[in-house]
């Protein structure tokens, strides 16, 4: 696979790259993003390499990511050749209850803000950035669609949605011939996986594209990070946070460790950096449209944008399945070995769905169809 073979984001028509740029590092308001000026130069790496999917946040570096974004397009003439995907939800208004959450007033309202920054008229794809646990999903539902009527919005997505809840949205509009949703972004990567318990069978199944976000861990996969005596991990986002909570991250432990020395073994014998293997590992997961790739330095960018080069074996791609397996859990324990062979009969079923049909591949050819 390479970053311009396009595929199709879930059941919709839009086209988009393997890999995303991501947004939250443009911008140095948090201690560890981007100036300016190096974004642009990520951002032109990003396109000359042929990548056309970008995504951002209102909230992202307080709102200077979008508008980082929006005049980097404006300037290049890039606008109808990106598709550009922002977020709503967290609250921007301290105070005020309805400046954030999903319910109508906040949606629309984080949209209009969302496109000045941007510099558009409309965004390709806007997503629910987090479940609020109060606003009921008809309205969400129902406003999507009119954004979508409004022709502020070409297409709709869930992030970081319990499944049963995307699941919930995705019926009912489908069952009310509104706009459905063709995307679901969440947390996903060698040490984080919890998502294949059910989201991945419920996107699949329901028609939605899995964008993944965070592929290297916040960057431990990267292998900056080292064990530690002393609390002090390495230099980057995770230490920063690491630093500021007085305590050290979550991430930052013995076990994960353990299993980055895994995964450095098999990219030694790839010749691949374990960055590299992680996110190719992401990418080629079953359900996976895109994979949200975030640097702050264009070198990181580079290295990243070259995780499509190559498959990793079959041996190899088993050690890194074996590195942080979800362990089961109930009730998944009754949907596999004895008890489903109880359930059948003892004869074998197809562990896929047959009526799912997968992300429909488009590659860029001759050279000239390549996006600039």
């Amino acid at each position: 696979m390479a970053l311009q073979d396009y595929v199709l984001l879930g059941r919709s028509g839009l086209r988009i790259s393997r890999l995303a740029l991501g947004g939250m590092t443009f911008g140095e308001d948090f201690g560890w993003g981007a100036p300016e000026a190096v974004v642009r130069e990520m951002l032109d790496a990003y396109v000359e390499a042929g990548g056309n999917f970008i995504d951002t946040a209102n909230v992202y570096t307080l709102g200077k990511s979008e508008e980082m974004i929006g005049r980097y397009l404006k300037e290049r003439a890039l606008r109808d050749k990106i598709v550009l995907a922002t977020k709503f939800t967290f609250n921007t208004a301290a105070g005020n209850p309805n400046g954030g959450g999903n319910g109508r007033k906040n949606m629309i309202a984080a949209l209009d803000a969302s496109l000045r920054r941007l510099g558009t008229d409309h965004v390709d794809l806007y997503y629910l950035h987090v479940w609020d646990r109060l606003t009921p999903v008809e309205e969400v539902m129902r406003t999507f669609d009119d954004l979508v009527c409004a022709g502020k919005v070409r297409h709709v997505g869930f992030s970081d949605v319990p499944a049963w809840w995307a699941a919930q949205a995705q019926t009912l509009a489908c069952a009310r011939g509104s706009e459905p949703a063709a995307a679901l972004q969440l947390e996903y990567s060698l040490l984080e996986r919890n998502i294949e318990r059910e989201h991945v069978d419920m996107a699949r199944t329901l028609g939605l594209g899995i964008v993944a976000w965070s592929p290297l861990a916040s960057g431990l996969l990267s292998g900056k990070y080292k064990p530690s005596g002393v609390g002090k991990f390495g230099e980057g986002r995770l230490q920063i946070v690491s630093d500021q909570a007085k305590a050290a991250n979550a991430k930052l432990n013995e076990a994960n460790f353990a299993a980055l020395a895994r995964l450095q073994r098999v990219a030694d014998v790839l010749g691949r950096s374990m960055a590299q293997v992680a996110v190719n590992w992401v990418a080629n997961r079953p359900g996976v449209a895109s994979v949200i790739l975030g640097a702050t330095k264009p070198a990181q960018l580079l290295e990243n944008l070259q995780s499509l080069d190559f498959e990793i074996p079959g041996e190899l791609a088993a050690q890194l399945e074996a590195m942080a397996a979800p362990k089961p859990v109930f009730p998944h324990t009754m949907f596999t070995g004895a008890w489903q062979s109880r359930v059948h009969g003892g004869v074998g079923v197809a562990e896929t769905h047959p009526h799912y049909a997968p992300p429909v591949r488009i590659t860029a050819k001759p050279q000239e169809e390549k996006l600039a």
